[in-house]
C-alpha cells in the first residue's frame, strides 16, 4: 500500500510541476523589476515551505516516539527531515543564484539567510549524529530531543525579515506572498509548485520510511543473532 502510494504521490507530483512549469516559464509574461530572473520565486519559497512543513512532521513524531517509545515516530521523522534537508538546499541554493543576478553577491551573513544556514546545519547535524549512537532507544530519543530543539529556529527565519532596526539584504516578505499582496496571476502557480512540491517529498519520504523500516528490522535480526 505504502509502495503503490509512493508511486502515485510520484507521478502525480511530476505531472503537476511540468504543467506549472510549462505555464510559469512559457506563458506567464517576466516579472516587472526583476525580469525573468524573478520567477525563481515559484521554486525558491515553495521550496521553504516544503521544509518547514517536513520539519514540522518531524517534530510532531519526534514528540510521539518521547511519549510512545514506538519506534515507528522515529523512522517518520528522520525520513520527514532527510526530505526537508533536501528541499532547505533548494532553497539555499536558488537563493544565492537569485542574490547573485539581482544584487550581484551569492551570499551575505544577513539575518534570514543565516538563520536558514543555521536550520539546515542542525537538522544535518541531527543526522550526522545517529550513526554514531549504535543503542537503538538511545539513538532515538537523542534525535528526537536534537529534532525539537531544531525546530526553535524555524520562527526566526520567517521572523528575520520582520524585526525592526535589523539590517538584511533579503528583501521584505517576498512580492507580498506573506501579506496576501502576491499578485493574482502568481497566485495559482505560486501555491501549485508548493503543491507540487508537496507530492514530491511525500513521495519520496515514502520510499525513505519503506528502507528506514527494512533497516531497523534487518538490525533487530542481527541483534538477535548475537545474542544467540
Amino acid at each position: 500500500m505504502r509502495e503503490k502510494a509512493a508511486y502515485i504521490l510520484g507521478a502525480l507530483g511530476t505531472l503537476l510541476m511540468v504543467l506549472n512549469m510549462h505555464h510559469i516559464l512559457v506563458e506567464m509574461p517576466d516579472e516587472a523589476a526583476q525580469g525573468a530572473m524573478g520567477k525563481m520565486l515559484f521554486v525558491h519559497v515553495p521550496a521553504a515551505f516544503t521544509a518547514f512543513s517536513f520539519y514540522a512532521v518531524a517534530v510532531y513524531c519526534s514528540v510521539a516516539f518521547l511519549v510512545t517509545k514506538d519506534f515507528k515516530y522515529d523512522s517518520t521523522a528522520v525520513s520527514a527531515v532527510e526530505v526537508a534537508q533536501v528541499f532547505t538546499l533548494v532553497n539555499l541554493v536558488t537563493g544565492s543564484m537569485w542574490g547573485h543576478i539581482i544584487w550581484g553577491i551569492w551570499w551575505t551573513w544577513d539575518l534570514r539567510l543565516t538563520t536558514q544556514f543555521m536550520c539546515f546545519m542542525l537538522y544535518l547535524g541531527y543526522l550526522l549524529m545517529r550513526p554514531a549512537i549504535a543503542e537503538a532507544t538511545q539513538r532515538a530519543t537523542m534525535s528526537a530531543i536534537l529534532a525539537i530543539f531544531a525546530a526553535a529556529d524555524v520562527p526566526l527565519v520567517f521572523m528575520a525579515i520582520r524585526l525592526h532596526n535589523v539590517r538584511t539584504q533579503h528583501p521584505a516578505p517576498v512580492l507580498g506572498v506573506s501579506d496576501g499582496g502576491l499578485d493574482p496571476t502568481w497566485r495559482l502557480p505560486f501555491w501549485g509548485g508548493y503543491i507540487v512540491f508537496l507530492l514530491i517529498a511525500s513521495a519520496i519520504m515514502l520510499v525513505r520510511l519503506r528502507q528506514e523500516t527494512v533497516r531497523r528490522e534487518i538490525d533487530s535480526i542481527r541483534r538477535e543473532l548475537h545474542a544467540a
